[in-house]
């Protein structure tokens, strides 16, 4: 139902730059965003904007789950977390990157998306996807070290536990500062990080014992 709109949005991120690599594109067109999307928004699935799933969350805009992945140089069979599952659609992006030999854990505050989330990935085939709930700022000490780690909203500064269960070498992108903030990449090397600012970016909070 929604090809033509998903092909025509995968064309438009190519064109305007953000999609630069064929696994990317190949990621992108093979989940479906509108099955993450509640049923009122799903007409507005292929729309390169942000949309409510309901207690104060969003989906993120098309455009920017790709900058994400595209900086965080995602790669076969590599172990990842993320913060914020929100729908769950940002990690079957990624799940799709990483590949029947990787493992994305997602980690989420409410509940009732974490339920919703969880559905929405079984019902698209995701299996190499976990979704867990409670704290994000405190990462998921269980399943460490990491390959990669981003976090889908806006925390004070980097939350130490997140930079403490990355992988060395490693790579930590997460968006710092209030609701207008600094997507920053953060790579681990030897014991040390080096920060990376990617620009200007737009979102919810992260809420926490290490967020506001």
């Amino acid at each position: 139902m929604f090809e033509k709109e998903k092909q025509r949005l995968v064309t438009q991120l190519i064109d305007q730059g953000y999609i630069k690599t064929d696994e990317i594109k190949q990621g992108f067109l093979k989940v479906p965003r509108e099955e993450f999307i509640p049923n009122s928004m799903k007409d507005f699935s292929y729309v390169d904007t942000p949309l409510d799933i309901g207690n104060g969350q969003t989906i993120s805009a098309p455009h920017m789950v790709v900058i994400m992945c595209e900086a965080l140089d995602i790669k076969k069979g590599q172990k990842i977390l993320e913060i914020g599952t929100g729908s769950g659609y940002h990690a079957a992006i990624v799940a799709q990157l990483v590949g029947r030999t990787g493992q994305v854990y997602t980690i989420e505050r409410f509940e009732s998306l974490a339920k919703k989330a969880k559905k929405n990935l079984e019902q698209t085939g995701c299996t190499n996807v976990i979704v867990e709930v409670g704290d994000g700022s405190c990462g998921l000490p269980e399943y460490q070290p990491y390959d990669r780690i981003y976090v889908t909203c806006a925390a004070p500064c980097v939350p130490q536990p997140l930079i403490d269960q990355l992988q060395d070498p490693g790579k930590l992108l997460i968006p710092v500062g209030n609701m207008y903030c600094e997507l920053t990449l953060l790579e681990k090397t030897e014991g040390h990080t080096i920060a990376q600012h990617l620009g200007g970016c737009v979102f919810v909070p992260l809420v926490g014992k290490y967020g506001h």
